[in-house]
């Protein structure tokens, strides 16, 4: 993906084809599910619906990390490099460069000792250091990310650059949120606060999504932090006016080209909205003024359950004029369909579409199957037809002009909490949602895009993998897909 051509034309042509055109002219993947509209869209030509029967796992990839991994890997190859990098970093606090053939270390930083669950006032994760994806700047070849540990002052955030040349920390970095935020007049209690979703670029401006740990404990809000990467310090930041409304999805922050949107997560007692269970709008300065236009939450907002726990998707559908360019947000057991320029205050969306059971979590995937636009997504607690499972992997079609709705294309069951991808072999031709079942069975499965019929799954994780962590993402570059475990990033390919 060449992430300054998105930047540039997203204006002009619709986020599924510069998504599908941005993976075919570069293997690089800077970002979290593909591109910053997070359309978890990959080309991989030759991956054909047929062909994915041979995939298969690389017995020779080497993989082999220190920690505990809930981050997306990333990948890199240098103009003229023979090979490229496949970049992940840990809960340890380490980025680690691995070669993406060999999955040979080519370099490796620690950055600091994580925080152990005992140290921490509430979660769930042990020990707690890089979670959020970090994101890559193509310009300069740097990644930044957060990194959770004590300097000597309590745990605190801190968030860096680092050179993929050697993994070197870049002049001016890291910075500390704290300090940094104190001195805007914005007081936090690192403690609470707790970075899971991934980062964003935008221009030369680096942009952070922060929640609470697991449990919910302590004062924290949903924070949107907002750094220049060329002056290293924050220039802006918005947080919810109330408590809580985490911004928590593994997806972190989407931008479809002239906006930032995010999902709050829900409220805690809540009598006034605040800005908790939303998808809001942000301006890139993140100077962020509350109208009807510029947010969404559903009627019942304080008792609705978790908007949260996905990331909006803007979604350019392919009619033109009113009702295309709108953005999907997914919620407990609901799916919404928003209008970008106006999200529509509390309780009015364009579509609603409710699911059985427990509804999305993770990150959703979009991709087009003849004429339509499809989006898939995990769905907890469902019972899909005929599956053995009380989750699965479902997708919706997707419709716009006067009457915006979705209507369910599928269904399959599967045992897991992965995070799905698509990839497709032209830009549209051979869909396939991958996924892992991630803390279920540990198997690496992949569906026909259109039917969701299963076309391939893999035998368990290798023992030398403790665990695969919830939401864990499906990186696909260098004509593999790569996902981390505990410990290990793992690599499948297919016979060309």
């Amino acid at each position: 993906m060449r992430y300054p051509i998105f930047v540039a034309l997203i204006a002009f042509f619709p986020i599924w084809v510069l998504a599908a055109r941005a993976a075919e002219n570069s293997d690089n993947v800077l970002t979290y599910h593909a591109d910053a509209a997070r359309s978890g869209h990959y080309v991989m030509p030759g991956l054909t619906w047929t062909k994915a029967a041979d995939m298969r796992p690389d017995e020779a990839f080497d993989g082999h990390v220190p920690g505990n991994v809930y981050a997306q890997p990333l990948y890199w190859r240098p103009a003229g490099a023979a090979h490229g990098l496949v970049v992940v970093a840990t809960e340890d606090n380490v980025v680690v460069a691995l070669d993406a053939i060999t999955g040979k270390r080519v370099w490796q930083r620690s950055l600091g000792k994580p925080i152990p669950l005992n140290e921490q006032p509430c979660g769930n994760i042990d020990p707690l250091g890089i979670t959020g994806t970090p994101v890559i700047d193509e310009h300069t070849g740097s990644i930044y990310f957060d990194a959770f540990f004590d300097q000597g002052k309590g745990a605190r955030h801190f968030v860096f650059g680092l050179s993929l040349a050697d993994g070197a920390v870049l002049p001016g970095w890291p910075v500390d949120e704290v300090e940094a935020l104190a001195a805007l007049g914005m007081t936090i209690d690192p403690a609470v606060q707790y970075q899971r979703g991934a980062l964003t670029i935008v221009g030369d401006k680096l942009y952070v999504p922060y929640s609470g740990h697991f449990g919910g404990c302590g004062d924290y809000h949903g924070l949107v932090v907002g750094l220049r990467m060329d002056k290293p310090g924050i220039f802006a930041a918005w947080r919810t006016s109330g408590p809580s409304g985490g911004v928590w999805a593994p997806g972190g922050i989407a931008y479809d080209g002239h906006d930032l949107y995010i999902a709050t997560g829900g409220a805690l007692g809540e009598t006034e909205w605040g800005g908790s269970e939303a998808v809001i709008r942000l301006p890139p300065d993140l100077n962020w003024r509350q109208t009807s236009q510029a947010f969404f939450a559903p009627s019942d907002w304080s008792e609705s359950g978790d908007l949260g726990g996905v990331n909006p998707l803007p979604l350019d559908l392919p009619e033109g004029g009113k009702g295309s360019t709108l953005v999907m947000a997914l919620g407990a057991g609901r799916e919404y369909l928003l209008d970008r320029s106006d999200l529509g205050g509390i309780g009015h969306p364009l579509a609603t579409l409710r699911q059985n059971g427990g509804g999305p979590i993770g990150s959703p995937a979009t991709y087009r199957v003849g004429g339509d636009l499809l989006v898939a997504f995990r769905v907890n607690n469902k019972i899909c037809p005929g599956a053995l499972h009380t989750a699965g992997v479902a997708a919706v079609r997707v419709t716009g002009g006067q009457n915006p709705a979705m209507t369910q294309q599928w269904c399959a069951g599967l045992d897991g909490e992965g995070a799905p991808i698509v990839t497709t072999s032209d830009g549209e031709a051979d869909p396939i949602v991958w996924i892992v079942g991630a803390e279920g069975d540990n198997q690496l499965h992949g569906f026909r895009g259109d039917d969701g019929k299963e076309l391939f799954v893999s035998d368990e994780i290798p023992s030398s993998v403790a665990n695969l962590r919830h939401f864990m993402t499906i990186l696909a570059a260098a004509g593999r897909l790569y996902f981390a475990g505990d410990g290990r990033v793992l690599a499948f390919s297919f016979t060309h």
